[in-house]
């Protein structure tokens, strides 16, 4: 059981978890040897700190362990943090890591004749159906959003939709399934983000896990 005096960190697995780790340690956190253990079913890890444990979960589900108090701080996009606008995460500071963008998509032999300000009506395959639906609403574009998890570049190609909202870093994935991009919605990176409540009820714990963070990012 979770001792109510611990301090959870929940971390993205993936690639994003490549790139947060080197801050982790340097902001003081060093998990225990199984976490480095690529055979290791376990989830949750204990640290160098007694206090403090490291949950290893989900990239969308990070911010949902944090917003509801499961878990007190934790690395996230700012894609996952607009996607569900969560009234209970704080996010005060950006780490500078996981740098990709979130963007419209359509086949290239599309794209050339295409005209997005004439749009008035799109369907569109994406994991981020509330940004996309504001992301269009804004200028009057009612979008049809079609969920899917992953593979999003196959959906033009079978014929769900004609149009994907995707993250996008190098494009090497949308230019091996003929798709360009037409739109760009929002710059991405990954964020220290805590719980408000708990920045409220511990505001001397978060508030020094925030500077070591701020410090392990930038050198301050």
């Amino acid at each position: 059981m979770n001792s109510p005096d611990k301090l959870v960190l929940a971390l993205p697995k993936g690639r994003i978890l490549d790139e947060a780790m080197p801050l982790v340690r340097a902001a003081g956190i060093l998990p225990e040897a199984d976490f480095d253990n690529p055979r290791s079913r376990a989830l949750r890890f204990s640290t160098n700190h007694p206090g403090i444990d490291i949950i290893r979960v989900r990239a969308f589900d990070v911010a949902t362990f944090v917003a509801f108090g499961a878990a007190q701080m934790g690395i996230a996009g700012n894609d996952v943090l607009m996607e569900f606008d969560y009234a209970e995460i704080y996010a005060p500071l950006d780490l500078d890591i996981g740098r990709c963008r979130l963007a419209v998509a359509e086949p290239e032999d599309l794209a050339g004749g295409d005209d997005p300000s004439r749009w008035s009506h799109i369907r569109v395959a994406t994991k981020y159906p509330a940004i996309t639906s504001r992301h269009f609403s804004r200028r009057g574009v009612q979008a049809e959003c079609i969920k899917l998890n992953g593979a999003m570049e196959l959906a033009p190609s079978l014929g769900l939709c004609r149009r994907i909202v995707d993250l996008v870093s190098t494009g090497s994935t949308l230019k091996a399934n003929g798709l360009v991009e037409i739109e760009h919605i929002a710059d991405i990176s990954s964020r220290f983000i805590v719980n408000r409540t708990a920045l409220k009820t511990r505001p001397g714990e978060l508030s020094e896990w925030i500077d070591r963070f701020r410090g392990a990012a930038y050198g301050a």
